[in-house]
């Protein structure tokens, strides 16, 4: 690699290059641009690099040498040497920057659901974590993945060298359709799928094509924060709107927008009624407005019945279809999806052109199209829903025996996590957390995700844990709540767990 350097810079100071070139080093050193250690290039490349004679670049090396800057190892090179006192410098100055209004309404919203997952982050060694939920690696076919991935490359790499167009790859979204026409029953076309990285940025760019600014936008309340902050920084109104046990409850609201989890509600997992189901299309058909339906995880259905999704219920082109293959797959593989009108299709085609020019991850979107239809997926779901419901069902069994009197579960019958009311005193339940912590056991506040005050909530993962794992995390929990029982705190348990 080259050494970069402002050496223009130093030559309009000195009068010599020699001069500048070491004022140059001597400066990056002082920086910590070049940490000790470091090995500096020979002098005939630096000047060669610099246009400068080699004698000028031996005489920069000899007095940075001279003053202990580097040394010279004998058949090696020269390094920065090490020991050296770096002067404390203040920070340059920064220009504040002008943002848009977009960028303005960005970095003003809160990010609260990150900031409790970096609190999550590398946890004591020992700890249980529910807050996590993800499919574990070990669980996920890798040695099928790879012969896809293979495939997709091509013999000799050949594939390596095409792309996709913005709306992505054609094998992957004819995969995509096969898979929702004969899983979902939602008669889906090549043409009017788009793929993205992640569904996410499917669903902010949406909002940034059917919102203009002040346009009111209807969100699930509590929900997936980032869809309240897209609506936000869209510059649109998000209007939460109150889930119960059954999910979303229809209203008529005065919105363009309808941001909705039918199938397995986001955090509460409620699985919406066909009755509210229609409900949403009528209101959608009398405002003239448009519904994303964002199904996140409810692929991994290991109980119930089949869920009809809005879209295979809408005649109207109305519902924009949002999935993802980072819950059903592997949280690295960034790979969502939206079905989509034909009426908006060239819309939204154009827009992600401006983000895409070239669709991202073609080798990954080829060695998914091959995995979905070599049948590898359809394996692959089975496999999980059976373990992801076993895993369900022995936290369910060790929270009735061994917690119920500080959480209850709400029924479930897919996804990766569970949501669980506390059934404490909200001041006991941000005590409980931090006596959990203590004991070696996380999981997910709830509260975040809340737009309206309410009552505290927690949010259960359960894939990524074996049996053991889960009965033991448990078990700190009522540890926990026993702990603070002999602190004084009053509570309904009464027994302890060692």
């Amino acid at each position: 690699m080259e050494l970069g350097l402002p050496f223009e810079t130093y030559v309009e100071q000195y009068k010599y290059k020699y001069l500048a070139l070491y004022h140059a080093i001597r400066a990056a050193i002082h920086s910590g641009r070049l940490p000790e250690g470091t090995r500096l290039p020979a002098t005939r490349e630096l000047a060669k690099l610099y246009g400068i004679s080699r004698g000028s670049a031996a005489q920069s090396y000899d007095m940075l040498m001279a003053e202990g800057y580097v040394v010279s190892r004998q058949g090696s090179g020269t390094y920065v040497a090490e020991g050296i006192t770096v002067p404390e410098q203040p920070p340059p100055a920064e220009a504040v920057p002008l943002l848009s209004a977009w960028g303005r309404r960005l970095v003003e919203l809160r990010d609260e659901s990150a900031e409790a997952r970096r609190s999550e982050l590398a946890p004591p060694e020992g700890t249980i974590s529910f807050a996590d939920a993800r499919m574990p690696m070990e669980d996920f076919p890798y040695d099928e993945w790879r012969s896809a991935l293979n495939y997709a490359g091509g013999s000799g790499g050949k594939e390596l060298s095409s792309g996709a167009p913005p709306e992505g790859a054609l094998e992957l979204r004819r995969a995509i359709a096969g898979h929702l026409r004969f899983t979902r029953g939602i008669q889906a076309e090549p043409e009017h799928i788009v793929i993205f990285s992640g569904s996410m940025q499917g669903i902010v760019l949406l909002f940034q094509l059917l919102l203009d600014p002040g346009d009111r936008a209807v969100i699930e309340d509590p929900g997936y924060d980032g869809i309240r902050r897209g609506v936000s920084a869209t510059g649109g109104i998000p209007l939460p709107a109150p889930v119960d046990a059954s999910g979303l409850v229809p209203v008529d609201w005065d919105a363009r927008l309808l941001v909705v989890s039918p199938s397995r509600q986001y955090p509460t997992g409620a699985v919406l009624p066909l009755e509210r189901r229609r409900a949403l299309l009528n209101w959608a058909r009398t405002r003239q407005a448009y519904i994303i339906e964002d199904d996140y995880d409810s692929e991994l259905r290991w109980g119930g019945k089949p869920i009809e999704p809005l879209k295979m219920l809408d005649d109207e082109g109305r519902v924009i279809f949002v999935g993802s293959f980072s819950k059903t797959m592997f949280t690295g593989l960034r790979i969502g999806y939206a079905v989509l009108p034909p009426s908006l299709t060239n819309a939204v085609v154009r827009a992600k052109s401006l983000y895409d020019p070239i669709s991202p991850g073609v080798l990954e979107q080829r060695a998914l199209a091959r995995f979905i239809a070599s049948g590898g997926y359809g394996r692959h779901l089975r496999r999980m829903t059976r373990r992801y419901g076993a895993r369900y069902r022995t936290l369910r069994e060790a929270m009735d025996a061994h917690a119920g009197g500080l959480f209850r579960l709400r029924p479930c019958d897919a996804g990766l996590h569970v949501y669980a009311d506390w059934l404490q005193s909200p001041a006991e339940y941000h005590a409980f957390r931090q006596a959990a912590r203590s004991r070696g056991v996380l999981f997910r506040d709830a509260t975040v995700y809340s737009c309206t005050p309410g009552p505290p909530g927690a949010c259960f993962g359960f894939s990524q844990l074996e049996r053991a794992n889960i009965e033991a995390g448990v078990l700190r929990l009522a540890s926990a709540w026993a702990d603070m029982q002999k602190n004084g705190k009053p509570g309904m348990m009464e027994r302890e767990y060692f």
